[in-house]
């Protein structure tokens, strides 16, 4: 029997790196697809390069992990190629060339109506930004798709963290610098409202969650997040802590900055029915992404 195979769509990002890893922890060989990087070069939102790719590999998996990682309106268009158009493409290109393949379509916490209360995938959404929108779309697509045969699953991605993570996100803004507090070079962070809180999940458990839903024979869509929410004050704390500094003597908070939510928390009761549970805990993240 050949190996199973998994087409990887957007896998230069840090879910790319650890569902690749994760793939291969479950003996199936992961092709990465990406515009750059050292990985096989096509543009998701190009029909014919998708189907060609497709066409060729007829894979058993097929992760869409392509995105713009932004929420501003600047990124309309890119968000909508990248995220919408792709999920076409996948979808139609999984239809016509490998029925049998099952798709993983990336939905966010942020596409939901937000309440303050933890979020299930059964709840209402909200197009309260380009990104939310594009996802939306992506959903419905992945819906359609579904009512056609094909074996479209939906993962409902809250805030995941790693090394990989880029410098623009908080979370890797705040490990940085208190690295850079350590090494004794002067550093003085501006910072919005620290008291917003969400989820810290390791990047890492999150793509196994992803592998953990395909490997499903009923299609499930699902939020997945360790349903535990910090502040972004207690991420301050814990990872200045992890270095003996104190975060207090690096960081401006802005008095009049008006956060997106005060709390963006899942109920990741599906997934855990599934047998997925988080590995790395929040104060062992920190200290993987601040400790070298």
């Amino acid at each position: 029997m050949s190996q199973p195979t998994a087409l990887i769509f957007g896998a230069a990002g840090q879910d790319g790196h650890y569902l690749s890893q994760s793939c291969r922890d479950a003996a199936i060989h992961p092709i990465g697809i990406s515009r750059s990087g050292d990985f096989l070069h096509a543009d998701i939102a190009d029909f014919s390069q998708v189907e060609k790719i497709v066409a060729k590999h007829r894979p058993d998996y097929l992760f869409h992990l392509a995105a713009r990682s932004t929420t501003r309106h600047d990124a309309l268009f890119d968000n909508h190629q990248a995220i919408t158009t792709g999920a076409l493409n996948v979808l139609e290109s999984v239809r016509r060339h490998a029925p049998a393949c099952r798709v993983f379509i990336t939905g966010s916490g942020v596409q939901f109506r937000n309440i303050g209360r933890p979020i299930a995938e059964t709840d209402e959404f909200a197009a309260t930004s380009p990104y939310a929108l594009a996802r939306i779309h992506a959903v419905y697509a992945a819906r359609y798709f579904r009512a056609l045969g094909v074996r479209a699953f939906v993962g409902y991605l809250f805030h995941h963290e790693s090394p990989r993570r880029g410098e623009n996100h908080v979370s890797q803004m705040i490990a940085t610098a208190a690295r850079r507090a350590a090494a004794g070079q002067a550093v003085q962070l501006e910072l919005g409202d620290i008291s917003v809180r969400k989820e810290w999940t390791f990047a890492g458990d999150t793509a196994r969650a992803m592998l953990t839903l395909l490997q499903q024979d009923k299609i499930y869509e699902t939020v997945i997040g360790s349903g535990q929410a910090h502040s972004i004050e207690d991420w301050l704390s814990t990872c200045f802590s992890a270095v003996n500094r104190d975060w207090k003597e690096h960081v401006v908070v802005k008095t009049d900055f008006i956060p997106e939510y005060r709390s963006l928390v899942c109920d990741p009761s599906t997934i855990r029915s599934l047998g997925w549970r988080p590995s790395v805990s929040f104060g062992a993240l920190a200290r993987r992404m601040v400790l070298p």
